[in-house]
């Protein structure tokens, strides 16, 4: 959400080197939304919401894994989508109007969506496909 360090769960760091307010989305090719507890507060961002608008106006790759499809339901981008998710949040993209399918990976046009880590080589699998 912002410039800086950020400490991972298991303590790694990375350095964000920009912030939502500043990106555009015209420049990027594909939306990837990470799944743990970062959606829980990317959902909260007004830029980052509108980065999401963007990539399914535009009908631009997304890929959502875990968590990650928190970020669709308040974009308001998952009614009517076929979605997989974490199970602890199946109840929350039903009630937005996804489609919810407990499969290890969901593709549905421009959404590629997936459950847990486990189901990471199928996620990887259909997104790199959407960008050929």
């Amino acid at each position: 959400m912002k410039r800086g360090p950020i400490t991972g769960k298991r303590g790694y760091e990375i350095n964000a080197d920009i912030a939502f307010k500043a990106v555009n989305p015209a420049d990027y090719d594909i939306l990837v939304i990470s799944g743990g507890k970062g959606p829980e507060k990317m959902r909260l961002d007004k830029d980052a919401l509108e980065i999401v608008k963007h990539f399914f106006k535009e009908n631009k790759p997304v890929a959502a894994i875990c968590h990650g499809p928190q970020v669709l339901v308040s974009a308001g981008v998952i009614k009517g989508r076929k979605a997989t998710c974490w199970i602890g949040i199946r109840d929350d993209i039903i009630a937005a109007g996804a489609l919810y399918e407990d499969s290890e990976v969901v593709v549905d046009r421009n959404l590629v969506s997936s459950r847990n880590p486990g189901d990471l080589f199928a996620f990887g699998r259909e997104m790199i496909k959407l960008l050929n």
